[in-house]
């Protein structure tokens, strides 16, 4: 597959997994306490619901072209103190990872019905922080170099 596309596909990934938890995080976050338990509630469970048929997909898109645009820069990975695109690069992919195992622990959590809302919302802040470093660090890789 051209790399092109993969950078298409991993990028249109991306934005709307970002723009997922941005929305989670800041738009839902921010209006939660202003609406009675009894309004969120539904809300919260119908999001819950539908991310988990959605994020599963997209998530399934984004590092599965994540990685075949790694396999395109593995010399530089192979030695990521060499430069500081595989730095860069490398400190990417371990917080994709994590983010990768935010999601799957609370999978889990959501089936053994230990998901509860303050558990959520400290994961989704995780992840938000995450997803923003690892945006950073996307571009930084070709505008910083040392």
């Amino acid at each position: 597959m051209p790399y092109g596309l993969l950078v298409t596909l991993h990028l249109l990934a991306a934005i709307a997994f970002a723009g997922t938890v941005f929305f989670e995080v800041v738009i839902l976050g921010g209006i939660a306490h202003k609406l009675p338990a009894r309004t969120m509630l539904p809300v919260e469970q119908a999001l819950g619901t539908r991310a988990v048929a959605v994020m599963p997909w997209v998530l399934l898109l984004l590092y599965a072209v994540g990685l075949a645009m790694a396999w395109q820069h593995r010399a530089l990975l192979a030695q990521p103190l060499a430069s500081s695109f595989g730095l860069l690069l490398s400190i990417k992919m371990l917080l994709a990872f994590s983010v990768f195992g935010h999601f799957a622990r609370a999978m889990l959590w959501r089936r053994r019905g230990q998901l509860h809302a303050r558990r959520s919302r400290r994961l989704h802040l995780s992840i938000f922080c995450h997803v923003l470093a690892i945006v950073v660090l996307a571009k930084a890789m070709f505008y910083v170099s040392w």
